[in-house]
């Protein structure tokens, strides 16, 4: 049988742990003369892939406690996402790090699992309207994208004379 407050203790470790490293990676430098605040993130950037392989590690390893600490499937989807769109984008020299300083999927995802640590029921309906949200955006990308193309072949097919 477990003891209910040592489980809770450990909770409450394993949250600090994921809050200390999130401002380590996304807010732990004040930019002098400005109110912003960037992180370790965006400076690992600067190292061409090896940084932004370093930095989706971390990131990677908090969704990981993320999901330790209860957080559901889609909330850890919708984590690796916020992880992934960094990633990606951050490997293009400079913007990317600019973006990394200004995405800061960590913190993203640091609120996500708060919110959920903090009311369960309604974090998972609001992850069940973020892909309610995302599959509406793909089936309108690829309706938009299956459009264009009809136009684009009545276009050719008209300068080619056959319609």
């Amino acid at each position: 049988m477990t003891d209910q407050p040592s489980q809770h203790l450990t909770v409450q470790r394993r949250v600090a742990r994921v809050r200390k490293l999130t401002r380590l990676l996304d807010t732990s430098i004040r930019i002098p003369g400005t109110g912003r605040r960037i992180g370790l993130d965006p400076l690992l950037g600067l190292v061409p892939w090896a940084g932004d392989a370093i930095g989706a590690l971390l990131s990677a390893y908090l969704v990981w406690e993320s999901a330790r600490l209860g957080a559901t499937r889609g909330m850890v989807a919708r984590m690796l996402l916020n992880v992934a769109v960094e990633t990606v984008v951050g490997v293009i020299p400079v913007a990317g790090d600019v973006f990394d300083a200004v995405w800061k999927a960590n913190s993203r995802n640091l609120r996500l699992l708060e919110g959920y640590l903090a009311d369960p029921a309604r974090a998972g309906v609001a992850a069940r309207r973020f892909w309610v949200g995302m599959a509406a955006v793909v089936v309108g990308s690829v309706a938009g994208m299956v459009v264009l193309a009809g136009w684009l072949l009545s276009v050719l097919l008209g300068l080619f004379g056959v319609i």
